[in-house]
């Protein structure tokens, strides 16, 4: 999909948790990657995510990222291209 500026908007379709703050992505290109959401919550508004329970509140948001409960998210953009994976990325 393309954004109203011409660049790409990736969207997550699907996530696994893993364990601790490791998420398996699958966005709607077919791409698949694992990444580590510890090093970007746990301050301010995020403080809340450092609760296992809180933390699998996510779901995703219209716009294809990840959104919490009390407005937390992360840009599928960002997730896609600046959230390091921690395993080998997959595309189907």
């Amino acid at each position: 999909m393309l954004s109203e500026h011409g660049g790409t908007i990736h969207r997550i379709a699907d996530f696994k948790f893993l364990s601790g703050y490791l998420i398996e992505l699958i966005f709607e290109d077919g791409l698949r990657k694992v990444v580590d959401l510890e090093p970007y919550i746990g301050r301010g508004i995020a403080a809340q995510l450092l609760d296992d329970a809180y933390f699998r509140q996510v779901a995703i948001e219209s716009g294809g990222g990840l959104a919490w409960p009390n407005g937390y998210d992360f840009c599928p953009n960002f997730l896609y291209s600046d959230v390091p994976s921690l395993e080998p990325v997959v595309t189907e």
